[in-house]
């Protein structure tokens, strides 16, 4: 046993050498069945001949399947189809063999046709059946390793047998499926290559206790993000890891190996019902355009172009300032959209004759404006950065496409808008609010080569430049701690991919002025969100990585809101997507406010700039920033 514990494949001769006994001890006993057992039938026929023309034919039959190539403990069904067709090439060896010698050279009989056939059918049972013995044995021998881990897979399905199938064979993977668990009714209670079929989710805590489980696969292709919640949810209970198989297109080589069985990640726990989009008029609108889309680099933005590819636009313009990101961008689209033309354009929006000339040139029909500074904590302290790039840069993009008669203006904007506690709120609020206003003043012009200024809103994306999701994952895989910066604090959360398929249908249902909001879901505690993903990486709480409370940043608030107290919704034709009906600005007043901002950005004062944001903004106001002071002054104006 410890031998066969060592030798993970038998060498070439040896299976050559098996396979060569195996074929002599199958003529012995066809001769021996043919005649009973009785000898004196055996005088016409020369039994060491025999044996030597069936060896010989089945040695040719060999090199002709390559049969002896076989690694025996991954022995399957196509290695059965080529032991099959190595015993009819031998057969027909014999065959020919034997008529040649008959008719040609005048020779005996060697073979009887009645020997030859039994021959091949106890030579083809053995050969089978041996190597089905090796694989178990060397199976037995792997899984009898009491480090074995014990799986339970959850969908008795093709995927779920592949998985099995993987362990079983694969001598570096330390696991071993014990247990199958399924929804259909009607597979429970059945054997499964050896193991247990059980029904449903709320047996697994049993399951788990009678196998000790420590590891659950979830195999089932078409599975509901909800049921998949659930699933993981009871394995977290549980203390059970969880693993994923992704859907058959991200296997390599449409093949499923051990290394594509994935951890379960946070957005597998947080994502929703896949998102319906109105495809035709979304491909109607954006199909054969030249589309702009800035801060093309970021998460929003690379991810709106992934989007948009999709609906076969003519040209879509990369527009960032981050020169390598730029690039990586480029070149994947490029690759993945040859039918698309890409252009790189490393510029700065906040540049007006820069960006007039890039608007000039190659006249975007739409614009998705993503291009903003968006980290609260670093606009609380370069407040100046956020007012240029938020705001200024926003108002230069947005004349820039009146000026050029660009169709539509799709701004992405932010929950943190609303009742905004810190600058990077408040430098939103203001672009929305200017946007807004612009596109209320052309509409009174009547021209109707007018630009359509359209603005989303929505909270926290899975995964973005700056979330909390990359950094705990980082202090997760550094060993802790996680750090939280308040246990209350909670937040709305949605995946990139379903923030922009919402940006892109609200792009295309705005009639200009509209300010939309998305169904975010239910708010999650951040708190609960750290521990979650401490035990989905396999750690324990408190044991392995602790959680640490550090306050809340400069201008941080405990909950975000999408729409302030006097805003109303209205519904439209997507269950996702209202709109905030938001209180108009006079577009005069705030060309003037924003204005401003250029003769308070030469005091070189932070107070001053900030101050002109909450005249302009009366509901901000400042929470555990160093601006707090300015509400307490207005309180006593």
């Amino acid at each position: 046993m410890e031998f066969l514990s060592r030798v993970s494949i038998l060498p070439r001769w040896a299976v050559a050498l098996f396979d060569s006994l195996i074929l002599v001890f199958a003529i012995f006993i066809g001769f021996t069945l043919r005649y009973n057992f009785d000898f004196s039938g055996l005088e016409a026929y020369s039994i060491p001949a025999g044996l030597m023309l069936f060896l010989i034919c089945g040695w040719v039959a060999m090199l002709i399947t390559k049969s002896y190539l076989g690694i025996i403990r991954h022995t399957s069904l196509r290695d059965g189809v080529i032991l099959a067709k190595m015993v009819v090439i031998t057969s027909v060896l014999a065959t020919l063999a034997n008529f040649t010698a008959v008719h040609f050279l005048g020779q005996e009989w060697i073979l009887s046709s009645a020997v030859l056939l039994i021959s091949a059918g106890v030579a083809l049972m053995t050969l089978l059946f041996y190597r089905m013995i090796i694989k178990e044995l060397f199976g037995y021998i792997k899984h009898s390793n009491k480090d074995i881990i014990p799986v339970a897979v959850f969908g008795a399905g093709e995927a779920g047998i592949l998985a099995q199938e993987i362990y079983a064979n694969d001598n570096q993977v330390k696991k071993r499926v014990v247990a199958f668990l399924d929804d259909d009714p009607n597979k429970a209670g059945k054997i499964l290559s050896g193991a247990k079929i059980y029904l449903g989710l709320e047996i697994l805590a049993s399951v788990v206790a009678k196998y000790k489980i420590r590891e659950l696969v979830i195999s089932v292709q078409e599975l509901s993000p909800t049921r998949r919640r659930q699933i993981i949810d009871e394995c977290l209970r549980l203390n059970v890891h969880a693993t994923i198989i992704p859907p058959v297109k991200e296997w390599i080589n449409g093949s499923l190996g051990s290394n594509e069985i994935r951890e379960v990640k946070i957005e597998d726990l947080l994502s929703r019902e896949e998102i319906g989009l109105d495809n035709d008029q979304v491909k109607n609108d954006i199909a054969g355009r030249v589309i702009m889309v800035t801060g093309a680099a970021g998460s929003i933005g690379s991810q709106l172009i992934r989007q948009l590819q999709k609906y076969n636009p003519r040209q879509i313009l990369l527009v960032d300032q981050a020169e390598s990101p730029l690039y990586t961008l480029y070149t994947e689209v490029c690759s993945s959209a040859k039918e698309i033309s890409f252009v790189p354009l490393l510029a700065d929006i906040r540049k007006r004759k820069g960006m007039s000339r890039i608007i000039s040139k190659y006249r975007p029909q739409i614009i998705y404006h993503a291009a903003a500074y968006k980290h609260v904590p670093m606009m609380e302290e370069f407040p100046e950065e956020a007012i240029k790039a938020n705001i200024l840069g926003t108002r230069t993009l947005a004349d820039l496409a009146v000026i050029n008669h660009v169709e539509k203006f799709v701004m992405v904007s932010t929950d943190k808008a609303v009742n905004p506690t810190n600058v990077m709120g408040a430098s939103k609020r203001i672009a929305e609010m200017y946007v807004q206003a612009l596109n209320d003043a052309i509409a009174d012009t009547g021209d109707h080569r007018r630009t359509r200024f359209v603005t989303t809103r929505f909270g926290n994306v899975l995964g973005s430049n700056g979330s909390v999701i990359p950094l705990f994952k980082n202090q997760i895989k550094n060993g802790g701690p996680v750090t939280v910066t308040h246990p209350n604090i909670t937040r709305y959360f949605m995946t990139i991919p379903e923030a922009c398929q919402l940006v892109i249908e609200a792009g295309v249902m705005g009639n200009g002025g509209e300010v939309f909001v998305f169904d975010m879901g239910e708010p999650i505690k951040i708190l609960d969100l750290a521990k979650k993903m401490i035990q989905l990486s396999g750690k324990k709480l408190w044991k392995d990585i602790g959680i640490e409370f550090s306050g809340l940043r400069q201008g941080e608030k405990l909950y975000e809101e999408l729409l302030t107290s006097s805003e109303k919704v209205i519904e439209t034709h997507h269950p996702k997507i209202m709109i905030a009906k938001v209180k108009k600005v006079n577009f005069e007043a705030i060309v003037n406010k924003v204005e401003a901002f250029k003769v308070l950005r030469d005091k070189n004062s932070d107070i001053a700039l900030v101050s002109h944001m909450k005249k302009i903004v009366p509901e901000y106001i400042s929470n555990a920033s160093r601006f707090s002071f300015l509400d307490k002054m207005e309180l006593k104006q």
